[in-house]
């Protein structure tokens, strides 16, 4: 096929992308995010080495801010994710790090994902083929749950702290034109792998991911950035869809919506960057009955600029982490 018929078909999916209406069931296990636009490769490998650089991006997020059991323990899901990746020449691609902390009530969850993906030019944009392999430690403390329970003496809840530690898999597959568009496509925690000792089964979950860049032709130095997050386990499917106002590739504002039940669905979106380093805010607007005082979310994002093969048309991108 026409390589420039190839970007053409691309960003008509990725427009149709925007557009479409999802159904919502219910959370799922994977933990949300309001800065997924600077989070990609949390989702799918083959973002790994997209960039001009090594890049390393930090996320610290609470959500239900003040929730608490009957008891008074704060139940609020906290999250905590940190991820490094880097372009490999010799290689072919990149390689990539990331780990994370999910603590929701009771239980916990602490992962690391390695990473590496593929790279090859494709027209005027450049594809990434990732592989990641997962180690994720879940723990469960069943002492506050039983403290909680309404049958106290389940047997299902009796000792106290219990954890287990499995591996699984995940792929993804990736494409970009710099300052244009990217779409992903991937598919997490495969093997379904399952915790005996925890009762715990880790379900498959596939993302659909796109954003666009659109400079306004009067005045380039503002630029609307659309992007979505579409994720689904196959019985249910929920979605996140984000746009911000960036000026001059320094400053930014937007909003995001998610699209998940019993969920406060808006966020409000800050940032700036001071040279390579890029901050951003994100309060979530609390609109349920749950009782808490909203959401927060602080985004810190590095870049370190490497030289390329002076004969590679890609990489050159960092709006994007």
């Amino acid at each position: 096929m026409n390589p420039f018929k190839t970007i053409i078909y691309t960003e008509a999916l990725l427009i149709v992308m925007l557009m479409l209406p999802f159904n919502v069931l219910r959370a799922q296990q994977e933990p949300q995010f309001a800065h997924n636009m600077f989070n990609n490769i949390y989702y799918n490998p083959g973002f790994v080495g997209s960039v001009g650089g090594i890049c390393a991006t930090g996320l610290v997020r609470q959500q239900w801010a003040g929730f608490k059991d009957d008891l008074g323990n704060s139940v609020a899901p906290n999250t905590y994710s940190i991820s490094v990746h880097s372009p490999v020449n010799i290689l072919h691609g990149g390689v990539g790090l990331n780990i994370y902390s999910d603590n929701l009530g009771f239980t916990n969850e602490i992962g690391v994902k390695l990473m590496y993906a593929y790279r090859v030019d494709i027209g005027m944009g450049n594809l990434g083929i990732g592989l990641q392999l997962d180690f994720m430690n879940s723990t469960i403390d069943f002492a506050t749950l039983r403290e909680n329970a309404i049958d106290q003496d389940d047997i299902l809840l009796q000792g106290g702290d219990e954890s287990d530690m499995v591996l699984d898999f995940g792929f993804g597959v990736q494409y970009f034109v710099p300052e244009k568009f990217y779409v992903g496509l991937s598919s997490t925690r495969i093997l379904e792998s399952q915790s005996e000792k925890l009762y715990y089964t880790y379900k498959r979950h596939y993302f659909l991911t796109g954003g666009y860049e659109f400079a306004f032709p009067n005045n380039p130095s503002f630029v609307i950035k659309p992007s979505i997050v579409v994720k689904s386990d196959m019985v249910e499917t929920q979605f996140d869809a984000a746009a911000l106002l960036e000026y001059n590739n320094k400053v930014w504002g937007g909003v995001s919506y998610s699209a998940v039940k019993n969920v406060d669905p808006f966020s409000v979106l800050l940032g700036l960057k001071i040279k390579d380093i890029r901050v951003g805010y994100a309060y979530t607007i609390p609109t349920s009955k749950i009782g808490s005082t909203g959401g927060h979310e602080v985004m810190i994002g590095y870049c370190f600029k490497i030289d390329l093969d002076k004969g590679r048309r890609s990489y050159k991108n960092t709006r994007f982490l």
